[in-house]
């Protein structure tokens, strides 16, 4: 690579941070890391970003995370704002509702970095999560130090995935627009296979339920998530079963041992994270009141 990194021209914002031009860059290695506060990829990766900031800062790193929405309601400043801190980030954010950050850099992924050395060239690149190690030495070229790299243990929501047993895709809930109508369950629901049960609208994006509507998925994975929004910003309990059954000390840290829980904020929420053996197993939440929009299911 050998193109300059791009003006942070067209923010509709800045967290931690005044507004950042490459002139206020000039002489600093630039770590740039494009991310949506419920991507399960970026809060798995972040824990090694925030790392690489807290170490190197004072060798001449500056990250600038880029927080480019991917659903609507992570237009909302105050929420992007409380997911950072959240995640205790502390380095500057530019918040990227316009895309035009995303246009200049020609981004396609969340998350995805972009290292620029102190002449503002760009010397690397990664897509989504992993080769953490070869990016941190990336990083101490740029710096042109060398020392052993940090050690990250991501915890909760953060943790790394257990690749060796995810069988399960990212899968989306929104479609094509459609009249509200009742769903029911099939007879039979087949592995990686997913189903409505109740009164649901398809939007463009996400899935609309009304009280007492319930979403199915069998699936195989340590770690099941799902994004979901409260519009109206009221709260909305809802019920998780595994294989027709509290999940117990399965349930993920968004849900209780008898799979209670309440969509408050509008985030990616833990509903399983797997006790004993990774198998195939059927995952059904139903929620208790209307409003609740369903995006994706991710897995981990």
């Amino acid at each position: 690579m050998s193109e300059h990194l791009p003006a942070f021209s067209g923010a509709t914002g800045w967290l931690n941070s005044g507004p950042l031009g490459l002139a206020d860059l000039g002489g600093r290695v630039v770590l740039v890391n494009f991310w949506t506060f419920t991507c399960i990829n970026w809060l798995r990766q972040e824990p090694y970003v925030r790392a690489w900031s807290q170490a190197y800062s004072d060798d001449g790193l500056v990250v600038i995370g880029v927080h480019t929405p991917e659903f609507g309601f992570e237009h909302d400043l105050d929420r992007v704002r409380l997911a950072t801190k959240e995640r205790e980030i502390d380095y500057p954010v530019v918040v990227d509702n316009d895309y035009a950050i995303w246009r200049a850099f020609d981004n396609h992924y969340w998350p995805a970095l972009y290292f620029a050395d102190r002449h503002g060239v760009l010397r690397d690149f990664h897509f989504g999560e992993g080769r953490y190690e070869q990016s941190e030495r990336a990083l101490q070229q740029l710096l042109g130090i060398e020392r052993e790299p940090v050690t990250v243990d991501g915890s909760g929501i953060e943790a790394a995935a257990d690749w060796d047993h995810l069988r399960t895709p990212e899968t989306y809930l929104g479609g094509a627009k459609a009249d509200p109508r009742a769903y029911q369950f099939p007879s039979y629901l087949g592995f990686n296979q997913w189903a409505l049960d109740g009164g649901w609208t398809i939007t463009g994006d996400c899935a609309l339920g009304t009280a007492g509507a319930r979403i199915a998925f069998r699936y195989q994975a340590r770690d099941a998530h799902l994004v979901l929004a409260s519009p109206k910003g009221e709260p909305i309990p809802f019920r998780v079963l595994v294989d027709g059954e509290a999940p117990g000390p399965s349930h993920g840290v968004d849900v209780d041992a008898d799979g209670h829980g309440v969509l408050t904020d509008s985030r990616l929420y833990q509903l399983v994270r797997e006790h004993d053996r990774v198998r195939e197993r059927t995952l059904q939440i139903t929620f208790r009141a209307a409003g609740a929009e369903a995006y994706a299911f991710t897995f981990g």
